[in-house]
C-alpha cells in the first residue's frame, strides 16, 4: 500500500501517510494497552516480537495496510463524510481481524460485559473503539493528504484487489476453514456495506 501511495500520489503523500499512521497507531495502541481505553482491556502475546511502549512493532503496520485503501474508497464515494465512512470501514475490517488473531493467540481480552456478535471472546467496546479511532485517523489523513494524483501514476488495481481480497477471504475463510459462519455472516454484511458501494462505483466508472 505504501508503494502504491508512492507511485500514485508521490513521495510527499506516501511518507506523510506512513509516518502519520504509524505514530497515530502507536499512540492509540499504547494508550489502549496501558489503560484499557478505548478498546477494552487486552494484552499482546510475546510471539508478536519486540515492542515499543508496549505495542509490538508489527501492529502499526496493520493500520498502515488498511488506511490508504480505505481513504481512497471513502474519498470516492462518501462526499463530505469521508471520516465517518472510513472509520466505519476500519471497524468493519476488524470484525474479521480480531477473532483470527485471538484464535491464533496473538492477543487476548479480559472482560465480563457485552461482546461482539458471534465473537464471545471480544468485547463490544473494541468495535466502538475502532470506530472512534478509525474516524479520527481518516479525518486526519483526509485533511493533510492531497487528492491530486501524479500525472503518470499507478492505477487503482492494487487497491481494488486488496479490498476485494479482504472482503471475500474474510467470508470464505470463516465459512469454510475456521468453522465460524456467524463471523462470515456478520463481518461480511458489515464490510460489504463499506466495500460494495465502492465496488459499484468503480464498476460503473464514475469519476
Amino acid at each position: 500500500m505504501v508503494l502504491h501511495a508512492l507511485l500514485a500520489y508521490g513521495a510527499q503523500y506516501a511518507f506523510t501517510y506512513l509516518a502519520t499512521t504509524v505514530v497515530f497507531a502507536l499512540i492509540v495502541e499504547s494508550v489502549g494497552v496501558h489503560t484499557g481505553w478505548p478498546f477494552g482491556t487486552y494484552e499482546y502475546d510475546p510471539s508478536l516480537g519486540h515492542t515499543i511502549a508496549g505495542v509490538p512493532y508489527v501492529v502499526p503496520f496493520a493500520w498502515v495496510m488498511m488506511a490508504h485503501p480505505v481513504l481512497i474508497a471513502a474519498r470516492r464515494v462518501s462526499g463530505n463524510w469521508v471520516f465517518l465512512y472510513g472509520g466505519y470501514a476500519l471497524a468493519a475490517w476488524d470484525l474479521f481481524l480480531d477473532p483470527l488473531m485471538v484464535a491464533a493467540d496473538r492477543w487476548r481480552w479480559t472482560f465480563d460485559g457485552a461482546h461482539v456478535p458471534y465473537q464471545p471472546e471480544i468485547p463490544l467496546s473494541n468495535t466502538f473503539g475502532w470506530l472512534l479511532t478509525g474516524m479520527a485517523l481518516i479525518a486526519i489523513l483526509h485533511q493533510i493528504l492531497p487528492r491530486d494524483r501524479r500525472k503518470s501514476s499507478a492505477s487503482f488495481g492494487a487497491v481494488d484487489t486488496w479490498l476485494t481480497w479482504t472482503f471475500f477471504s474474510g467470508i470464505v475463510s470463516n465459512l469454510f476453514f475456521f468453522d465460524r459462519p456467524g463471523i462470515a455472516f456478520f463481518g461480511g454484511i458489515a464490510f460489504g456495506l463499506f466495500f460494495l458501494p465502492y465496488a459499484f462505483s468503480r464498476w460503473l466508472g464514475r469519476p
